[in-house]
């Protein structure tokens, strides 16, 4: 069973000595020309790709995400982790608390063992929603994300209020930057924009018959999951994201005092791996959503406030050398989602000094790789890399392999490995 409370952990500041004989003087994986190869020898009996989890990494962004909440719980969003042994492990730690699900079919695969489950999007899912009406059990342990009138009336066009349970729902708000000179800044989510916005559909809601309001979600994206030490614009990044806080501070509690007036809350969430410092100190939320940060994809490399450990990674074989300075990977590309930008790029991490190539870039069947260190590649090396995003190599991938040390100590299935893709 993976176990992230252990004496050995390693925790926020610590700058213990490496894992096999490095100094005190820096976290280990901060030495990769220890690090990296110490994984290459641990899995180099399991075939590629390979994907591994460090367990003193894990351990290591479990405890940091903590402190930088300052207290308030930490919901998982489990589309980025999608490994229930992660999730089920950082459950058991303090600072965690609850579950934000990705889908509904997802919501309801965790409710046969969690009690406390939001949904973070809208759903029509309609094959799923009669599942969940027809389920007491079910019912009690999601919450629904809402934020029009036709979401309620999907719900009762597929079981009405008089034959089913009362259904929990959230509001979900928008919490983007509205700017007269830059336009929208923060993802396109909900309509729901004002206090007196929010104010009136949850009138609505509580006087309508079947369902319950007991939550508000306002996601800062536009913070979260922003950097601002790219070396890319990071100034204007840090006024515009500065200006954000101010006015979505304010907004936010606006906006959750206005539905308090008319129900209580159980809940008020937002944040994010990337703003949990500023969540944490927002005195509207009651709880922060964050994921990303256990396993600590590459884009959250570019943060002034914190630096997670590399806790997961997928090798891949080297399987032919097309010139004297090119090695060939099979595999590889493994684009995240969201605009196509070189950050939604694998990142080549082990070897050093490797890159791709700008006409083919990280290919489906195969990443040509050029560098100093290409040269020395023969055919079986292996190469690391690191996935733009947290949750997604899961859908690729049906395990990771858990490592301390210099060895495999378990297996972890995705939710691939067990069966489930759910979007």
């Amino acid at each position: 069973m993976l176990d992230l409370i252990a004496e050995q952990s390693l925790t926020p500041g610590d700058r213990r000595a490496d894992v096999r004989t490095g100094p005190p003087s820096r976290r280990p994986w901060e030495d990769p020309a220890r690090w990296w190869p110490r994984l290459t020898d641990a899995v180099a009996d399991r075939a590629a790709p390979v994907g591994v989890i460090d367990l003193d990494a894990l351990r290591y962004n479990a405890m940091d995400m903590a402190v930088r909440s300052g207290g308030l719980p930490i919901r998982i969003a489990t589309k980025s982790v999608r490994v229930r042994a992660v999730i089920d492990a950082a459950l058991r730690l303090p600072g965690y608390r609850g579950l934000l699900a990705f889908t509904l079919a997802e919501a309801l695969w965790l409710a046969e063992d969690h009690d406390d489950i939001v949904l973070a999007y809208p759903t029509a899912d309609r094959v799923g929603l009669a599942r969940l009406l027809a389920d007491e059990q079910s019912a009690s342990r999601i919450t629904l994300m809402i934020d029009d009138v036709s979401q309620l009336d999907l719900i009762d066009a597929v079981t009405p209020p008089s034959r089913r349970p009362t259904i929990r729902v959230a509001i979900d708000a928008d919490a983007s930057l509205r700017s007269a000179a830059l336009g929208h800044i923060g993802v396109r989510r909900s309509s729901l924009f004002t206090p007196e916005d929010a104010a009136r559909f949850a009138r609505t809601i509580t006087e309508r018959e079947g369902f319950r309001l007991v939550g508000l979600q306002m996601y800062e994206a536009q913070i979260a999951g922003q950097g601002d030490a790219t070396g890319s614009g990071d100034a204007l990044i840090r006024a515009v994201q500065a200006r954000s806080k101010e006015e979505l501070r304010a907004r936010r509690a606006g906006i959750a005092a206005a539905i308090e007036s008319l129900v209580p809350l159980e809940f008020v969430t937002g944040g994010g791996t990337g703003s949990l410092e500023f969540s944490g100190s927002d005195a509207a939320l009651t709880e922060i959503t964050a994921g990303s940060g256990l396993l600590a994809g590459h884009l959250f490399d570019g943060y002034r406030s914190f630096s997670p450990a590399p806790a997961a990674a997928i090798a891949f074989d080297v399987v032919r050398r097309p010139a004297s300075d090119i090695a060939t990977v099979l595999g590889g590309g493994w684009i995240a989602s969201g605009p196509a930008l070189a950050s939604r790029q694998p990142l080549v991490v082990w070897p050093q000094g490797l890159r791709t190539m700008p006409r083919e870039a990280a290919g489906e069947v195969q990443t040509p790789l050029r560098g100093p260190a290409a040269s020395r590649l023969r055919v079986g090396d292996r190469v690391w890399f690191r996935h733009a995003k947290s949750g997604e190599p899961a859908e690729r991938i049906d395990r990771y392999h858990l490592v301390e040390g210099d060895r495999v100590i378990d297996e972890l299935p995705t939710y691939r490995g067990e069966g489930k893709t759910f979007l």
